[in-house]
């Protein structure tokens, strides 16, 4: 046998014949290898049995279902908590304002302990004079009452620190001043901090004596009255105002309509009658210690020590130095009534709610306030 055909017969390859070439078998060898590959592929393995799928797909719901319950149990402990931490913070809430009423009875209104002794009584006016804040005219005349028909008060002092507001507000408090000075059982002064303007000014000078502070801002005895006009915005804007009223002034005040030169003027006439009040008031109140200086009522703010030159007060000092002046032992007590912060509140939210609402509100537009 040739080099070549022993190659062909030891590697394998294209146009090799299988019945003439290749290893030698016997029959039985053959048979077998010719029956291996005639054999059918064998069987995959057999499925799920059916009873088994059904109770794994159980076993998957139920775990599902134990999640499932296990969330809202979760959340319905959270929303339990919330609950209690809510009604034990209201709890909280009313247990403080019932134990602060209590103490104010049993402790009486601040700086109680002097009341045996001979002190002055303190007045407070702070913030914007308005039948809404704290200087409401309500509130100081309750305060000025008990102030004056206190025994050991010496004084009734009016402790201002306010611009102004409410001309309604602050009249009425000025005419029970001089309903009180006109009993003349005790002196009745006003002693002004960092402001004293405006309608808190109109509250002062019903008062026996006015001190102020060198820097104090004092005076502004004058009328604002302050809004915009919008009309030609809105014509811009493509907006159209639709505003119906009987009368063919009663909308003469709205800011998005033109205001006609009859209207302006009749306005201007109501700023110069409650202007006359006010001025008609600060002469009243003053008399002859006022300077003729028509400059003090142009509505100019003066300083304490320029105030106290025109006569619209009377001496430089403070609260203490007047308690130092007054008393072998200076003593206050303050007669303000107590604010209750359950109807600051209140009162507070329905004025938002007005104003988100947009519905009016009943205060006067005329301001006897500093303007800002």
């Amino acid at each position: 046998m040739s080099d070549d055909d022993r190659q062909r017969d030891e590697t394998p390859g294209e146009g090799r014949d299988p019945w003439t070439q290749g290893p030698e078998r016997t029959p039985e060898q053959a048979r077998a290898e010719r029956e291996m590959r005639q054999a059918p592929p064998a069987p995959p393995a057999p499925a799920e049995d059916a009873e088994a799928l059904r109770e794994r797909q159980r076993l998957q719901q139920m775990e599902m279902m134990d999640r499932w319950i296990g969330g809202v149990l979760a959340e319905q402990r959270r929303s339990r908590r919330w609950k209690l931490f809510f009604r034990f913070l209201f709890a909280a809430l009313i247990l403080a304002s019932l134990s602060a009423t209590l103490y104010s009875l049993l402790a009486g209104p601040p700086g109680s302990s002097a009341a045996a002794e001979p002190h002055l009584g303190v007045v407070k006016v702070r913030g914007v004079i308005d039948s809404e804040s704290p200087a409401s005219a309500e509130r100081v005349i309750s305060g000025l009452n008990r102030a004056w028909e206190a025994e050991q008060s010496r004084a009734v002092v009016l402790h201002i620190d306010s611009p102004g507001g409410s001309p309604v507000q602050s009249q009425r408090i000025f005419d029970e001043i001089m309903r009180l000075r006109a009993e003349g059982d005790k002196p009745i002064i006003a002693v002004i901090e960092d402001v004293g303007a405006s309608g808190a000014y109109y509250i002062a000078a019903a008062a026996d004596e006015i001190i102020a502070a060198p820097a104090s801002l004092v005076g502004s005895i004058g009328v604002i009255f302050a809004s915009f006009g919008f009309e030609e915005a809105i014509e811009r804007l493509g907006v159209e105002r639709r505003v119906f009223a009987a009368g063919d002034n009663k909308a003469f005040l709205d800011p998005f309509s033109a205001v006609a030169p009859e209207q302006l003027e009749f306005w201007q006439t109501v700023l110069e009658t409650t202007h006359g009040q006010f001025i008609a008031a600060v002469r009243e109140g003053r008399g002859e210690r006022l300077v003729d200086d028509e400059r003090v009522f142009s509505g100019l703010v003066w300083s304490g020590e320029q105030a106290l030159e025109l006569g619209l007060i009377d001496g430089i000092g403070s609260l203490g130095e007047l308690a130092r002046e007054r008393l072998p032992e200076p003593k206050v007590r303050d007669y303000t009534p107590r604010l209750d912060p359950f109807e600051r509140l209140s009162r507070q939210f329905g004025r938002v709610a007005l104003e988100w609402m947009g519905l009016p509100r009943a205060d006067s537009p005329l301001r006897y306030q500093l303007a800002p």
